[in-house]
C-alpha cells in the first residue's frame, strides 16, 4: 500500500482512506466495470457535484475501464480501491483540466438532457478552450481558473469482463448503430404498456448512441445527415413521453430545437403539442404562444428567403437568354 501511495503521490495524486473497505484490491483489467458514488470539491471544501444528490436523485457512476473516459484520473484512482472502500483523492490540476467538460455532461444526463449539449464538434482539447457551461457559473469559474480538485469516492461494486451486459455507452460504434433499432422497439413496447418513464429512458439511450456517433462526423456530410434523420423520430417519441409526464418546458425546448431543421414538417406537431399543453396547464399559455409565434416568424423568413433565391435565379436566367439572342 505504501508503494502504491508513493506512485500516486509522484504523479500528483494524494490518497486518504476514510473507510478501508473489504477483501483484497480486485484485478482491474480492461473491460472491468466499476460502480461508485463520487463527490467533487474544490480544495476549499466547495462541492461541485455529488452523485447522491445530482439532478435531485441518487445515481452512482458506472465506468468500464479501458474505454477512454474523458477524465482518466477517475480510472486511475478507483483502480487503487477495495470494494466498499471510501477514499479521498486530491488531484493536481494536470488531472482535472477536463473536469468542467465532464461535469457538464454528467449534469445534463442527470436532468434528462443531451450529454453533449453545449459541446462543439471538435477535439477534446479544443472543447476545453471553447467550453460553454450552459449557465453553470461554478464551471465557468473553474474553466477560467483551473485548479486541483478533491474526489471523494465510495466503491460500490466491481464486475469482471463478461459478467454483465454491455450498456450502450460501453459499446463500439458498430454495436451502437446496430443496437439503436432494437432499443427503439423496446421503447415502443414500454410506451404501449403505459410505462412512459421506461420508454423515455429507452428513447434517450438510443438518441445518446446516435449523438455520440454524430460527433465523429462532419456536420452536413451524408453520414451526419443519416444519423440526424434517425434521431428525429426518437426525439419526437421522447417528447411524447415527456408531454404525458407533464414536462412541458422540456417538450417546448426540444420542439424548438427541431424547428431550424424541419420547420414545415413539425409545424403541425408543435401546434398539436401546444394545444395539449394548454389543456393540461393553461398557465403555460404565454410560453406556448411565444414558441408558436417564433416558429411562424421563422417560417415567414424562410419563405421570404426562398422567394428571393428563385427571383434571383429567374432574373439571372433571363439576362443570360437575352445575351444569347442578341
Amino acid at each position: 500500500m505504501e508503494e502504491l501511495a508513493l506512485k500516486l503521490s509522484a504523479d500528483g495524486i494524494h490518497k486518504k482512506v476514510l473507510s478501508p473497505g473489504r477483501g483484497e484490491i480486485p484485478d482491474y483489467v480492461d473491460g472491468t466495470k466499476v460502480m461508485f458514488h463520487y463527490r467533487s470539491s474544490l480544495c476549499d471544501g466547495t462541492v461541485l457535484d455529488d452523485s447522491r444528490t445530482m439532478g435531485g436523485k441518487s445515481k452512482p457512476m458506472e465506468l468500464i475501464l479501458g474505454k477512454k473516459f474523458k477524465l482518466p484520473v477517475w480510472e486511475r484512482v478507483v483502480s487503487t480501491m477495495r470494494t466498499g472502500e471510501i477514499a479521498e483523492f486530491t488531484c493536481d490540476v494536470k488531472h482535472t483540466a477536463l473536469y468542467p467538460l465532464v461535469s457538464q455532461s454528467l449534469r445534463n444526463i442527470s436532468v434528462g438532457k443531451d450529454p453533449l449539449e453545449g459541446q462543439r464538434h471538435c477535439c477534446g482539447i479544443a472543447q476545453v478552450h471553447s467550453h460553454h457551461s450552459q449557465g453553470h457559473k461554478d464551471l465557468e469559474q473553474l474553466q477560467a481558473n483551473p485548479q486541483p480538485l478533491i474526489f471523494t469516492m465510495e466503491l460500490l461494486e466491481v464486475s469482471p469482463p463478461g459478467s454483465f451486459p454491455l450498456e450502450t455507452w460501453a459499446m463500439t460504434d458498430e454495436e451502437k448503430l446496430a443496437a439503436v433499432p432494437q432499443i427503439h422497439e423496446e421503447g415502443n413496447a414500454l410506451f404501449k404498456k403505459g410505462d412512459t418513464e421506461g420508454a423515455a429512458e429507452k428513447y434517450y439511450n438510443a438518441i445518446a448512441c446516435l449523438k455520440n456517433l454524430q460527433m465523429k462526423e462532419q456536420p452536413g456530410d451524408e453520414p451526419w445527415i443519416k444519423l440526424d434523420l434517425m434521431i428525429t423520430p426518437l426525439l419526437l417519441n421522447y417528447c411524447q413521453c415527456k408531454l404525458i409526464q407533464g414536462q412541458y418546458y422540456e417538450v417546448l425546448d426540444h420542439c424548438s430545437s427541431l424547428l431550424n431543421k424541419y420547420e414545415g414538417e413539425i409545424h403541425t406537431e408543435l401546434l398539436t403539442a401546444g394545444e395539449k399543453v394548454l389543456v393540461l396547464d393553461p398557465s403555460l399559455g404565454p410560453a406556448v404562444a411565444r414558441e408558436i409565434r417564433a416558429m411562424e416568424e421563422r417560417l415567414r423568413e424562410k419563405d421570404k428567403e426562398e422567394k428571393g433565391r428563385y427571383k434571383k435565379l429567374f432574373t439571372s436566367s433571363g439576362s443570360s437568354a437575352a445575351a444569347t439572342t442578341s
